[in-house]
């Protein structure tokens, strides 16, 4: 070993990557702005992808850097790296965004090593961030008090926040936005003379629309604010909506929509604002919604390991019909299921491992429009063989010994995707009452719909696929068969030629791997008469392949598609 280990350029090569990766990360984000004042939704898509792919790509660059610049023998001296991690401690201390240069070390140790590697010695298993931190500055708001004039308070917001291109009707949006806030709020708040709006300072873009995000708040209430405004081309800004539901808004951040694009400068005191507004969501996921799905993951892990540290809780088999292709576990207090992949598959399908992991990342990059759960990657899980239930164990030995085995005390899980736990709709409609049946097949329909109207098709839309939320939105979680809708070809059955084709066991027509039939659906999503009637009330015109046809066309013209994240009240057009 070299007297002086090379710990401290090691460490500032790492933060001068970190450093290009948050410059190019800025860039794309500060675009948001442009793109949604010029209408470019098409760029919106392609920027929201690049920003997702960027940093695997900024990752490897910097390892290939580090070892273009040291040799191996002294680069992958693990024994050292504990020097690098306090050299590069040192050099994050007074960074705005510290928390994030953790998780960035992390990547590049984890890029670097194999992961029995990996201990908080070496990096950062455990932030050595503090909770509060002496230069903690107040979040980028905006305030503003009515005192007792709320329209005139609106009117300034909207002049503050306005854009190069003018509103279309600000006089009708605020009538209706009074209107909103009067119905939506108890009569008093309106009137309190300490009534304040607060008002994060950069707004939120993602998809076709802009959010202004806070809060109103008086002495001892508070109400999370969003403000969704769209740009209708040709005709101007609409402010669309005044949301102080907790529940909507937490619906606009949840785990099953895109990554907004928003200036942050100092990520955690932004998270911490959106955590008091939105106090049921976990940081990992309010970093997430922002574009920082790393750092989510890194907080994620930590709440996983204390949980295990801190509970008696088991991992288990989860709830509901075996998959084919995927084994899913869960542990009961830990509201997240893992999901490993099979040494081998049902005949039925024609997919194999690499196809499968290739369904998975997409999912990361395409617009999930509040259909799709969100999914993280994990490699080289190691759990106490303690919190495993025995018989979950031995079912992840004999699915998957590739992927799970048993080492000593220890279980190692290979690979593995985590998803936010969700209620099987399936099991849902076994006990639900006659109406919550009907909105959960109404909002299954619509699902299929919004995934179609963002260019995906879910291949297997059986209800075992789609789970129920805890705000009672159908999400769908089977991604092992999806595609891009334009991917897939739409056709009638042909005409029988003759009455014994149609006995036959076998179809009298040829059907290639991406043809898709709707009228074969009724019976193949559902079993029970009753249900399948229903549907074919709601959401008969799935059926029928013509309106497939026609979503393709529009697609394929270039039409992005609205998808509302919000129930917009008082409008023409529903959610979706």
């Amino acid at each position: 070993m070299p007297q002086q280990w090379p710990a401290s350029a090691i460490a500032a090569l790492i933060l001068e990557g970190f450093d290009d990766y948050r410059e190019q990360f800025r860039q794309i984000t500060n675009g948001g702005r442009v793109r949604f004042e010029q209408a470019q939704w098409q760029e919106i898509q392609q920027a929201s992808a690049a920003r997702i792919a960027l940093y695997e790509e900024c990752v490897s660059a910097v390892s290939e850097r580090l070892r273009e610049a040291h040799e191996a023998e002294v680069l992958l001296d693990v024994a050292q790296w504990p020097l690098v991690k306090s050299a590069y401690i040192t050099l994050i201390n007074l960074r705005d965004d510290d928390e994030l240069a953790e998780t960035w070390f992390n990547s590049i140790f984890c890029g670097l090593f194999s992961h029995d590697q990996i201990n908080d010695g070496c990096m950062f298993i455990h932030t050595t961030r503090p909770a509060l931190r002496v230069n903690e500055r107040t979040p980028q708001t905006r305030l503003y008090e009515p005192n007792g004039d709320i329209e005139h308070a609106l009117r300034q917001i909207f002049e503050d926040f306005s854009f190069e291109v003018g509103y279309e009707d600000l006089e009708r949006d605020l009538a209706r936005l009074l209107k909103q806030l009067r119905d939506n709020l108890p009569d008093w708040v309106c009137k309190d003379p300490d009534l304040r709006i607060e008002l994060f300072a950069s707004r939120l873009y993602r998809n076709k629309g802009a959010y202004l995000v806070g809060r109103i708040y008086t002495r001892d209430e508070q109400w999370p604010l969003v403000i969704p405004l769209l740009h209708r081309e040709e005709q101007g800004i609409q402010i669309d909506a005044l949301i102080t539901d907790e529940a909507e808004v937490s619906i606009i951040f949840s785990f099953t929509r895109s990554y907004f694009m928003v200036r942050v400068g100092y990520p955690a005191e932004f998270v911490s604002f959106l955590k008091r507004i939105l106090p049921g969501k976990h940081i990992a996921e309010l970093y997430t919604s922002i574009g920082f799905y790393k750092h989510g993951k890194s907080e994620f892990y930590r709440s996983l390991i204390n949980h295990l540290a801190t509970t008696d809780d088991k991992f288990v088999m989860a709830p509901g019909v075996r998959g084919m292709v995927m084994s899913v576990f869960t542990l009961p207090g830990f509201n997240t299921v893992f999901k490993i992949i099979k040494d081998r598959f049902a005949p039925s399908k024609n997919v194999d491992r690499a196809t499968v992991i290739e369904k998975y990342r997409l999912v990361k990059t395409v617009d999930r429009v509040g259909r799709m759960a969100d999914t993280q990657e994990f490699a080289d899980f190691r759990f106490p063989l303690s919190k495993f239930d025995p018989e979950c164990l031995a079912e992840l030995l004999e699915v998957a010994p590739a992927t799970v085995e048993v080492n000593g005390d220890i279980v190692l899980v290979r690979h593995c995707w985590t998803e936010r736990r969700m209620t099987p709709l399936n099991i849902y409609v076994e006990s639900a009452s006659a109406a919550q049946v009907r909105e959960a097949l109404d909002d299954y329909g619509l699902a299929i719909k919004q995934l179609a109207a963002a260019n995906i098709f879910p291949g297997d839309m059986l209800l075992k696929n789609f789970g129920v939320t805890r705000h009672g939105r159908v999400v769908f979680y089977d991604y092992d068969e999806i595609c891009y809708l334009t991917e897939a070809n739409f056709r009638r059955i042909p005409q029988a030629r003759y009455p014994e084709d149609e006995m036959s066991s076998e179809p009298w027509y040829s059907v290639a791997p991406l043809d898709v039939f709707p009228e074969e659906f009724p019976p193949f999503l559902f079993a029970d008469k009753q249900q399948r009637q229903l549907f074919s009330e709601l959401h008969g015109d799935l059926y029928d392949a013509d309106y497939w046809k026609g979503l393709q066309e529009a697609i394929r013209a270039g039409k992005v598609i609205d998808v509302f994240p919000y129930r917009r009240k008082d409008q023409a057009d529903k959610e979706y």
